[in-house]
């Protein structure tokens, strides 16, 4: 699969990207999607994630290592404008040594700053949403207690938690594609549709879901008393 083949599908809403279904007339939230890989022309699942994603409309997508360039230097105030004009950050990365690439600290540590994302004044991202979209290289029954990695991807992944969490954002279940270093060319293929739908997925957010139930719940008990 390529760009091209991605292109030519994803606009075409309403319509089926393999399991993966995107309404464009109902879904609202606007995404901003930082893809944070040191050479992402050249990544195998990263690439292909982020060209599908930002065939979606309501996507904003950057590619922090060709923003920032070598120096990896942000523009703060460009990238607080835009953290302020979206509803959900997804922030996209190779876990490398148990964190992100190096471009994607260098981000959060100009554009988070005093004043913005915390201390006075800094709730500027409260509200909004952080999911993160990663990839490993080990297969996932490796990240467990007692086997290679030892430990899970939520423990894991607890720092960009925490951040989520000091500078007011809900923190997301996180999309974790394991197992790269054997990965066939199907299996990232079919990584996709979930990704998609994962990252579109406007319940995400427990509380929201939970919501969603309990008026499904209600609407099942009025119509039983109507039968």
């Amino acid at each position: 699969m390529n760009a091209l083949e991605i292109k030519d599908i994803m606009p075409k809403c309403n319509h089926g990207y393999g399991s993966f279904q995107f309404n464009e007339r109902t879904f609202t939230m606007k995404i901003l999607l930082l893809a944070a890989h040191p050479d992402l022309a050249r990544s195998r699942i990263n690439r292909l994630w982020f060209e599908s994603l930002s065939a979606l409309p309501n996507v904003t997508a950057r590619d922090l290592a060709q923003v920032g360039g070598p120096q990896m230097r942000f523009r703060r105030e460009q990238e607080h404008d835009l953290l302020l004009a979206h509803d959900r950050i997804v922030m996209q990365f190779p876990f490398h040594w148990y964190a992100a690439p190096a471009v994607l600290k260098a981000w959060i540590d100009e554009v988070y700053s005093d004043g913005f994302a915390y201390g006075q004044g800094g709730d500027k991202l409260k509200g909004k949403e952080l999911l993160l979209a990663t990839s490993t290289g080990g297969p996932a029954d490796s990240y467990h207690a007692g086997n290679f990695n030892n430990f899970s991807m939520d423990e894991l992944l607890k720092p960009y938690q925490q951040t989520a969490l000091l500078t007011g954002m809900t923190y997301l279940r996180p999309f974790v594609f394991h197992g790269m270093a054997l990965a066939s060319d199907d299996e990232i293929n079919a990584s996709v549709p979930r990704l998609l739908a994962h990252v579109t997925d406007e319940a995400l957010d427990p509380r929201v879901r939970l919501a969603l139930i309990n008026r499904q719940r209600a609407e099942r008990k009025t119509v039983g008393l109507a039968a």
